[in-house]
């Protein structure tokens, strides 16, 4: 009997190889070919599920959102769970920040791919849509976050929102140094980073 190929899993062990490929040596190697390669695969088996490298590009990147995004669900709800401004809380805070930064290998290779793949944004307009999808799932987390932090509410609207802002762009400087940096911006920075700017947000008391 012929063997049957699960399309999905298939799916999936192409995008893993894809995110080796990226992780080790950037998105410019990512071909259909140097894939298949990673993959073990035949180029014709790759070319069954993506038609071209684009469509696996896209692909991979809506793939790598769906992992953060699934990671940054979950422990938003731990956060919404705990009382507000219990130690219990801020580590469900730093957890959910942690989802963003390369803390371990599995973290590091999605904010990898994540990153390059947000970067070649910029000059790919096939993944203009995925980079736009990728930006409004984090900043919905990070705004629900920013509410549930703040004592105002929707009060200080304008408040939220720049507080929101200054968030992500934290998170985006952390993640970056953090993989370019790894010797300097270790886990441990990371967290004390995380915990002296959660301390300066109003109505958040600073860690002990």
């Amino acid at each position: 009997m012929p063997k049957i190929v699960d399309a999905e899993a298939r799916r999936q062990e192409v995008v893993q190889a894809v995110f080796r490929i990226i992780a080790s040596d950037g998105l410019e190697r990512a071909s259909l070919r140097e894939v298949a390669d990673e993959a073990g695969l035949a180029v014709g088996s790759v070319r069954h599920y993506f038609a071209s490298s684009d469509d696996l590009l896209v692909f991979s990147f809506g793939a790598v959102i769906d992992r953060i995004a699934g990671r940054l669900e979950s422990s938003m709800a731990a956060v919404e769970q705990e009382a507000p401004g219990s130690p219990e809380q801020q580590a469900a805070v730093l957890n959910l920040l942690g989802q963003f930064l390369p803390l371990d290998e599995e973290l590091a290779v999605d904010a990898c791919v994540w990153m390059a793949f947000r970067h070649a944004a910029r000059i790919k307009p096939v993944l203009a849509a995925e980079a736009g999808r990728s930006h409004r799932t984090v900043a919905a987390v990070v705004g629900r976050l920013i509410m549930h932090l703040s004592p105002g509410g929707a009060e200080a609207q304008q408040t939220l929102v720049t507080e929101a802002e200054r968030l992500l762009a934290t998170m985006d400087g952390l993640c970056m140094h953090a993989l370019l940096q790894p010797e300097w911006m270790t886990a441990e920075m990371c967290s004390d980073v995380l915990t002296a700017h959660l301390g300066s947000l109003a109505g958040m008391p600073a860690a002990h």
